[in-house]
């Protein structure tokens, strides 16, 4: 079983860079685990709708070049569906045992997925209507996808 979190930009604060390293190393017991990262495009303070646009095309360019077709692409968005832990489980349970060996996650910028990227995903879902930092939800995500191999393997974490 192989996991890709798909990402744009880098996670510079330690606190952060601590925590994802300690899911990772946790995760690598349940299945493989990867982080890739693609460049994030600089937005100006007063950036245009169309200016903004133009920055998720090309942040979402670069995340589309990082891709596979065996990969099962689940979309980091606002507006999709919002599972809570036991149907995030299920799901990747569902999706490993008659689907896919890789699922790829894809957290986008401070301004979102461009449409390309959320075209090619194969669904949405989103983990809350509040607004997270991406670098913050790449350790919610991380967190997540560790408490739902715990879950399927019956461990007492997800309570």
């Amino acid at each position: 079983m192989k996991i890709t979190v798909l990402c744009v930009g880098r996670v510079k604060e330690k606190f952060f860079t601590q925590a994802i390293a300690e899911y990772e190393k946790r995760l690598g017991r349940y299945c493989q685990i990867q982080i890739v990262e693609v460049a994030d495009e600089k937005t100006p303070e007063k950036a245009s709708e169309k200016e903004e646009i133009q920055i998720k095309e090309k942040e979402g360019e670069r995340l589309l070049s990082k891709m596979k077709d065996d990969m099962y692409v689940i979309a980091l968005d606002l507006h999709g569906k919002q599972p809570d832990s036991v149907a995030l489980a299920q799901k990747i349970e569902r999706l490993t045992t008659y689907q896919t060996s890789h699922i790829a996650f894809v957290i986008g910028g401070s301004l979102g997925l461009s449409q390309a990227v959320l075209q090619r995903a194969d669904e949405s879902v989103s983990f809350s209507n509040l607004t997270f930092p991406h670098q913050l939800m790449r350790v919610i995500l991380l967190e997540q996808i560790y408490r739902s191999f715990r879950i399927n393997a019956g461990e007492p974490y997800h309570k």
